[in-house]
């Protein structure tokens, strides 16, 4: 062989400690400390600061500020100068019987939003899935997403201008005889129709979580399913809805965290229309108690309800789903 010829490198081998009875074994990366880790992946790490500063200013320091469900605070008198009440606010909260009213109207909605708007992004993504022409997919992905970066300020009055009082729906019942349907201000049916409103406004876009966990399902099984002889609902019901199954958990879980967030801005666009009987959830309750009429610690208190129920609800969903084997999120 030519002199000229060079030779490869060594590889260069990971440092060895000592082991058990004296042997030695590579220090792979995952037993570094994590200053060095931290020091070896610098930029990764420096990617991470934006969000987590965005997250402790915006998330964790204002959390501070529930200290004013403990006081009869004041803004001119600021948190150090506002007199300390302890329970208090807490006590008032639970013996008005507004906030009562508002907690009731809260978990009817969420319970109905739960029970069917959160299923919906799935069906309409195992129907999207079952469409065999590739173009019709992806106009009606496409026609059902739109309504999403709507306001609802344009939703509210394009179901004003349909369901109310004056629109085709009522005129078509004063035709058949029934006179005096307004179903946007009919209290009976209100949390029906803001269930409603958010399918109509969300669900196309809660279907691209669902439609993409489904292309990430190995076609090889749904091949091996057809030629055993499965149809269509077999192999949907035993492969996508088992494949869907820890996304549905993961987003479950999550979604139980706003138990108590049913929609501010939905809800305080129409409750003019059908009172505070009906329309009165803790999220307006907050607002015009707080905001507009001054009571900040009564205000205060009840939002610091709201956080501990959705932390509580998170823990439990997710107790419940280790117990069915999806894991959970922590």
């Amino acid at each position: 062989m030519s002199a000229s010829t060079t030779e490869a490198p060594p590889e260069v081998e990971a440092p060895a400690r000592p082991g058990p009875r004296g042997r030695t074994k590579p220090v792979t990366p995952s037993r570094l400390s994590l200053r060095k880790r931290m020091r070896r992946e610098w930029a990764m790490y420096v990617f991470i600061v934006p969000g987590f500063l965005f997250f402790i200013v915006f998330a964790y320091v204002p959390m501070f500020g529930n200290v004013v469900a403990f006081q009869d605070f004041s803004p001119y008198r600021g948190i150090t100068g506002s007199e300390w009440v302890g329970f208090q606010n807490f006590i008032d909260i639970f013996a008005d019987p507004q906030v009562l009213n508002a907690v009731k109207n809260t978990l009817i909605i969420s319970f109905l939003q739960i029970a069917f708007a959160f299923p919906a992004p799935i069906l309409l993504a195992l129907l999207l899935n079952s469409l065999v022409s590739e173009r019709l997919k992806k106009f009606l992905q496409s026609v059902v997403y739109l309504p999403h970066f709507i306001s609802w300020v344009i939703v509210i009055s394009i179901w004003q201008q349909v369901l109310g009082g004056a629109g085709p729906v009522a005129s078509l019942f004063d035709r058949i005889g029934i006179e005096g349907v307004n179903i946007m201000s009919n209290p009976d049916t209100f949390s029906a129709l803001v269930t409603s409103q958010v399918i109509w406004k969300d669900v196309g876009w809660g279907t691209i979580i669902f439609f993409a966990a489904i292309l990430a399902i190995p076609t090889e099984l749904y091949e091996s399913a057809a030629t055993d002889g499965a149809g269509s609902f077999r192999r949907t019901w035993h492969i996508t809805l088992p494949g869907l199954v820890p996304i549905i958990a993961l987003l479950l879980i999550l979604t139980m965290g706003n138990v108590l967030t049913v929609g501010f801005e939905q809800i305080l666009l129409q409750q003019p229309a059908i009172g505070t009987d009906a329309a009165e959830v803790i999220d307006t309750f907050v607002y015009f108690r707080g905001i507009a009429g001054g009571n900040w610690g009564i205000a205060s208190a009840a939002g610091l309800f709201k956080g501990v129920i959705g932390t509580v609800m998170v823990i439990a969903a997710n107790k419940f789903a280790k117990k069915l084997g999806t894991g959970g999120i922590f």
